[in-house]
């Protein structure tokens, strides 16, 4: 099941952002529970393995089953199984949407295309998990409420960078794949090998 509980303990469990930073976590920004300002947690390999998952999978926003769906799928790709993972979690549509910016978090970007305000090439395309290829032109929908929330999105992330890989053209809600990502375009929080490691126990 995907998690839908509060993000402001995931963060602090992980110190990190991988949801959106609130007061919450500025103000506690250790271990969730009444002793997470002391605890002092034993790491064991599989434990380290074990929480790089979880940080992707809860980054992404994927299930258990999605996540290790796509994890066998990059087993079986040619190429450097970490690094073709992450590329495919990368090249999702709802991924993209958000580094383009058309939605504020990918939490948005899945609901965004889940309610059909995507096209892909001129079709509308509302499977979060399509995965996008070099060449692919992403917009969004002519509707007027499809374009003011994508509107209002990119005025919210106008300081996060789009990455080198994609094309933006803001002022036509459209954007193009240009190539597929390199390792160093991808997460940079995440050591993907030890994923690959917990895997293969």
């Amino acid at each position: 099941m995907r998690y839908i509980g509060p993000t402001t303990r995931i963060n602090r469990r992980f110190k990190m952002g991988l949801f959106p930073i609130t007061k919450a976590y500025e103000r506690k920004p250790y271990l969730p529970g009444i002793h997470g300002a002391h605890l002092k947690r034993r790491v064991s390999d599989y434990s380290l393995g074990l929480c790089e998952k979880q940080k992707l999978r809860f980054m992404f926003g994927l299930s258990e089953a999605q996540f290790r769906l796509t994890f066998e799928k990059a087993k079986h790709a040619r190429g450097i199984t970490g690094e073709v993972f992450l590329r495919l979690l990368e090249c999702r549509l709802d991924n993209i949407v958000y580094l383009m910016g058309f939605a504020k978090t990918r939490r948005a970007a899945r609901q965004l295309v889940g309610h059909g305000h995507v096209c892909v090439n001129g079709h509308k395309v509302n499977i979060s998990s399509y995965s996008c290829c070099p060449g692919d032109v992403i917009s969004i929908g002519e509707k007027m409420a499809s374009r003011q929330l994508a509107t209002r999105a990119l005025d919210e992330s106008q300081g996060r960078n789009c990455p080198a890989w994609l094309t933006v053209q803001a002022d036509g809600l459209k954007g193009t794949v240009d190539r597929l990502p390199i390792r160093e375009e991808m997460v940079s929080e995440i050591d993907e090998q030890l994923i690959v490691e917990f895997y293969s126990r």
